[in-house]
């Protein structure tokens, strides 16, 4: 299972890091890939919208949605 999730704020590769953390800590069975240009974050291996949007909120960032 894979999904893209719409991740506002992130402006450099701190953010896009902060964010990875932050969505590996709450799911350690995720893998997680940070696209910064489109401002997006694709998450493997796990079905948990709740918790991933809970994770980018956490790291300081704005969880707009699920892209696909």
């Amino acid at each position: 299972m894979e999904k893209i999730y719409k991740v506002g704020g992130m402006t450099c590769q701190g953010c896009a890091r902060s964010v990875e953390n932050a969505i590996i800590n709450a799911l350690p069975e995720a893998t997680v890939t940070v696209d910064l240009e489109k401002k997006q974050v694709t998450v493997t291996d796990i079905n948990n919208d709740t918790l991933v949007a809970k994770a980018i909120e956490e790291s300081g960032f704005d969880y707009e949605g699920v892209v696909s």
